[in-house]
């Protein structure tokens, strides 16, 4: 059976996810610093069918070891590794503490690109890495502004990646989505433009965007989700410059 390696599979998306992937009869790997919640996923998976893990994604030893398990679990495969995890904070940038911002941007940035460094050597032609980017890397975003800054650096990873091991027959996407009903985004008081927009997406509408991503014949570069996400890329492609600020601060309140 297929198999995907899930990072910050314990709650929220990454556990939509996993349960999406098992119920489509794939090996899944769920993998958090929770391995408690990843445990008990497992268990409901059944045998044979999960294995789980604790995995801190800013720690190189722990992604080689987790990586060796799981492909000794999936009989030698990973055909997707969604990297998945992810924090934020929201709040005026000079008023979130700096070890806050800097965790964001060490968990969110260099955790992606230590999965994609590590799992290199077990992926072969036709496998695919997700990275799970935002909205937010359309436009900067006051009062999110290290997490933005962490997904625009995912966008970039994505795309260069993309480029290079397109030869290998590697593909390489990462997902857009506009605000999600989950307990990072709940607990978010000071974004404005969650209010504006609102929070309709599901975990489970992500997941099924990313089950899309993980089975498309013809995988694009980045996966949309929100009906305004695509007006959100097109204004930012059209508008000049000057237009720019005025629709960022209309937007978040700013």
């Amino acid at each position: 059976m297929p198999a995907i390696f899930i990072t910050g599979a314990a709650h929220g998306i990454g556990r939509a996810c996993a349960e999406r992937f098992i119920e489509a009869g794939w090996f899944v790997g769920a993998f958090d610093v929770d391995g408690v919640a990843c445990a008990d996923f497992a268990r409901q998976a059944g045998t044979g069918r999960a294995m789980h893990g604790v995995l801190d994604v800013t720690d190189p030893a722990q992604w080689e070891e987790a990586l060796r398990s799981f492909v000794q679990a999936s009989g030698g495969r990973i055909d997707v590794l969604l990297n998945n995890a992810g924090i934020l904070a929201d709040g005026p940038f000079s008023e979130i503490p700096l070890q806050k911002q800097i965790a964001i941007m060490r968990i969110n940035v260099e955790g992606v690109m230590m999965g994609c460094y590590q799992a290199k050597p077990y992926l072969q032609a036709a496998d695919r890495v997700i990275n799970m980017s935002s909205a937010s890397a359309l436009f900067g975003a006051p009062s999110l502004v290290s997490y933005a800054a962490s997904k625009f650096a995912v966008r970039g990873l994505t795309e260069g990646l993309r480029a290079e091991w397109h030869r290998e027959g590697i593909h390489v996407c990462d997902l857009m989505p506009i605000f999600v009903r989950t307990a990072m985004v709940e607990g978010m008081t000071k974004v404005q433009a969650v209010r504006r927009f609102g929070a309709r997406l599901t975990s489970a509408d992500v997941a099924s965007k990313v089950y899309q991503a993980a089975t498309d014949a013809r995988p694009r570069a980045h996966y949309l989700v929100g009906r305004e996400v695509p007006l959100l890329r097109l204004a930012g492609r059209l508008l000049p410059d000057a237009w720019v600020l005025p629709l960022v601060r209309r937007i978040s309140g700013w």
